[in-house]
């Protein structure tokens, strides 16, 4: 039933999305619908996971910063955290079709912080888009691969200090092993090759399509 709601709300935000770029020339309006458009991208992500362990593998990280690289700036954010507040107010668009405030309060609701973070500094490191980035140069590739990056390790960082704090107030650490080095192996080393994987799609995309959008989003500053 979620499933089919979902679905219906990402089409309808397409079609109205694509309405609005045909018909409006307001950059705002423009601007926003690109938000609602990627917010909603990310808020279908929550159906792609693949369990391991106490965290399920989930593409919604790689989602948040790739919509980040590609609005650049402040404005990257915005889908991370229109996402965020759906799922806050109850909307079923958090991993597996969860959402409500008990997400934020269990062991792994750190890394819902963490996407934000992470999408502040990819949008912040990558700068707002350029139709003159059609034409890749060195300086362009290395602030996108540094964005991405950057990006995907610091969404962990919140992630990992609630697990942290959650296991050992719970009782959860084997006698064998630290604090840190069960948090470790339970929220960080799994992921790293398939966060790998994820930023070597994420990179190439954002490169393809960031002076795609800047023709909508910053016509007006980049004929300037």
């Amino acid at each position: 039933m979620w499933i089919v709601n979902l679905n219906c709300i990402l089409w309808f935000t397409i079609f109205v999305f694509f309405v609005i770029v045909l018909f409006m020339k307001n950059l705002h309006i423009l601007k926003l619908s690109f938000v609602a458009l990627f917010a909603a991208i990310i808020c279908v992500g929550c159906f792609i996971r693949i369990p391991l362990g106490v965290i399920p593998i989930v593409l919604q990280n790689a989602l948040c910063v790739l919509c980040a690289v590609l609005l650049g700036g402040f404005l990257g954010a915005a889908p991370t955290a229109l996402f965020l507040l759906a799922g806050l107010i109850g909307l079923p668009v958090y991993s597996g079709g969860t959402g409500g405030l008990a997400v934020w309060l269990g062991p792994t609701g750190g890394f819902l912080p963490g996407y934000l973070l992470g999408a502040m500094v990819a949008g912040f490191i990558s700068g707002k888009p350029d139709v003159s980035q059609k034409k890749l140069s060195v300086k362009v590739v290395v602030r996108v691969m540094l964005a991405v990056l950057a990006g995907m390790f610091i969404l962990y960082v919140p992630g990992v200090v609630r697990f942290f704090y959650w296991a050992t107030a719970a009782g959860k650490i084997p006698a064998d092993k630290t604090a840190l080095a069960y948090t470790m192996g339970a929220c960080v080393i799994p992921y790293i090759p398939g966060d790998i994987l994820k930023a070597a799609i994420v990179i190439p995309v954002a490169l393809k399509l960031r002076p795609v959008l800047a023709q909508y989003l910053y016509e007006s500053s980049n004929k300037n």
